[in-house]
């Protein structure tokens, strides 16, 4: 299951737990220490200290720039989604009259299915959409393709083929970087690893210092764990903290919704003359 199957939730009290814990073991080590030994001086354990929460810093930065570009990535490929997808409605008019009404209508509901997904958590309803996203590029192939073959030298039909082809791809990268990438287990194991380390170093070197443990240690948990789940909630979009923008779909649906309309009274319009 790995890190993947802990909860937002879960990151951040395990988080907690960990601190304080690391802490509470070093302070203790140290303070044993310190009762049996003057030889062990506060200077060399506080350089160290201070040398492995630099490289937790360092390891949290690097994971967070990690999560928050693939984050802005998300919300690129949104636009370009939706770009893509109005691109290949538009050439769909080109389309025989019966297929461009079919065509269409399965615009709207892709549309209407990606929207769907962006509002849901479970991940049976997000498997969902993706089969019938798949079941909708499978039947606008099919009709783009027997389209082109009545015309084998078409360059319209080659341009909603190149659009649609194109629409497939964005799909494909959504799907991708929403749903597959993730962060490593292994820098989660890093980061966990620093973070032990660090925070028993911090406890250890309390102690040497002859200090009493500090109510402030909270504080230091908490502020650790807001980072981490902050660097979890970045690394799923599913867990609905911070989902990308879907404003660009919201308008090429409303765009969608006023074409529909738009037909609809041209074909209810009387035909002739007086």
């Amino acid at each position: 299951m790995g890190f993947d199957g802990l909860s937002i939730v879960g990151f951040f009290v395990l988080t907690v737990l960990v601190v304080v814990i690391a802490i509470e073991a070093g302070y203790r080590l140290g303070h044993f220490i310190h009762n049996r030994s003057e030889d062990e001086k506060e200077s060399p354990s506080s350089g160290i200290t201070g040398a492995t929460m630099g490289l937790l810093a360092f390891i949290l930065a690097f994971t967070f720039a990690i999560v928050s570009e693939r984050f802005d990535t998300r919300k690129a490929l949104v636009r370009e989604d939706a770009n893509a997808i109005r691109t290949a409605f538009l050439r769909a008019d080109f389309l025989p009259d019966a297929d461009r009404d079919k065509a269409a209508a399965l615009f709207g509901e892709y549309v209407d299915l990606r929207l769907a997904a962006a509002l849901t958590r479970a991940p049976g309803d997000i498997r969902r959409v993706v089969v019938d996203s798949g079941r909708i590029h499978r039947q606008l192939w099919e009709m783009a393709v027997a389209n082109a073959r009545v015309d084998m030298n078409s360059d319209v039909a080659a341009l909603y083929i190149e659009s649609l082809n194109e629409l497939i791809n964005f799909h494909a990268l959504r799907v991708t970087i929403a749903l597959e990438t993730r962060l490593p287990d292994e820098i989660w194991l890093v980061l966990a690893a620093l973070m032990v380390l660090a925070m028993a170093g911090f406890g250890y070197q309390t102690a040497i210092a002859g200090s009493r443990r500090s109510w402030a240690t909270p504080a230091l948990a908490i502020s650790f764990a807001v980072v981490v789940a902050l660097i979890a909630s970045l690394d799923r979009p599913e867990s609905g903290y911070f989902a990308a923008s879907q404003q660009p779909l919201v308008v090429l649906r409303e765009e969608m919704s006023t074409t529909f309309e738009i037909r609809r009274k041209t074909q209810d319009m009387p035909q002739g003359g007086n």
